[in-house]
């Protein structure tokens, strides 16, 4: 109990109290006890929730349709490209390990610089990516700066995004492979089973787990994602591409209402916590 009770005693001060407490102010407004009343206001806000727009017309569609809109285009992607390169760099030879290290370097590089990169990305003047499709004839807005225009912020972002967490996919998947008896594929190969079959039936089955942490994680980061967002975008233009966490700053450090930021705080731990238990627990025992 010695060697524990710093550890949770810093626990408690930094992870349990202000837990409880922003519950507590989630409740309240300047006059006492409010009860549901600010995640009533949430939701009578366009600002957190406009789904009239959505999907017939262009963003703003409200934060919370804008961290479900990510999840539902960033996690398939990042979760297949990284199991899909896993496979691929486990049978390519050793000198394309530099594809590897570049895709890795994603994770390790700072959100907030992240953040500058997928901005410059997508700069009109010096940006690759509309360069790339002002070449190919692509008219505006996306052979344009991405970040300028409503119609695009919210999808450069998310794609953009892909690089910075592929490289977790993908080195968690990996290190599940290596835990796979080769055998398995031999017996296949002299079956006359093709890569994909041993893909589809060997190697997909086996790393589900694998996968389901990965998925689970990626989940929790895209609810909550702030600084790429803060960054490259501010969350415009016209709140076109903001999301809960960077609404959740403006109230308290901006407009200086913690009442309101400690509801949208808890309103992501309720989305989180009821998506992260169907994927971490009702997947597993599927």
């Amino acid at each position: 109990m010695v060697f524990l009770g710093p550890g949770l005693l810093l626990l408690f001060l930094f992870v349990i109290f202000p837990a409880v407490q922003t519950l507590f102010l989630s409740f309240q407004n300047k006059d006492g006890f409010a009860g549901l009343t600010n995640f009533v206001n949430l939701f009578r806000d366009e600002a957190i929730w406009n789904p009239a727009r959505f999907p017939t017309k262009v963003p703003p569609w409200g934060a919370l349709l804008h961290n479900l809109v990510w999840v539902c285009i960033h996690l398939p992607l990042t979760v297949g490209l990284g199991l899909v390169l896993a496979v691929v760099f486990a049978k390519a030879p050793r000198w394309v390990g530099f594809a590897r290290s570049a895709l890795f370097l994603g994770i390790v590089t700072p959100m907030i610089v992240g953040g500058v990169i997928i901005r410059y990305l997508f700069e009109a003047h010096s940006g690759i990516i509309p360069q790339i499709l002002g070449a190919l004839g692509v008219p505006k807005p996306w052979s344009s700066g991405w970040m300028a225009y409503p119609e695009t912020a919210l999808l450069g972002l998310i794609l953009g995004s892909i690089w910075l967490w592929v490289g977790f996919s993908m080195i968690l998947h990996s290190a599940g492979l290596s835990s796979i008896d080769p055998e398995l594929f031999e017996a296949a190969q002299i079956d006359g089973a093709s890569e994909w079959a041993q893909f589809w039936y060997i190697t997909v089955p086996l790393l589900r787990p694998v996968t389901i942490v990965v998925a689970v994680l990626t989940l929790f980061w895209e609810l909550k994602i702030f600084d790429i967002v803060y960054v490259a975008t501010m969350g415009g233009p016209g709140r076109a591409s903001t999301v809960l966490a960077l609404e959740m700053y403006f109230a308290g450090f901006r407009a200086l209402d913690p009442y309101r930021a400690s509801a949208i705080a808890t309103l992501i731990t309720v989305v989180s916590v009821p998506l992260g238990y169907w994927f971490a627990v009702r997947r597993l025992r599927a």
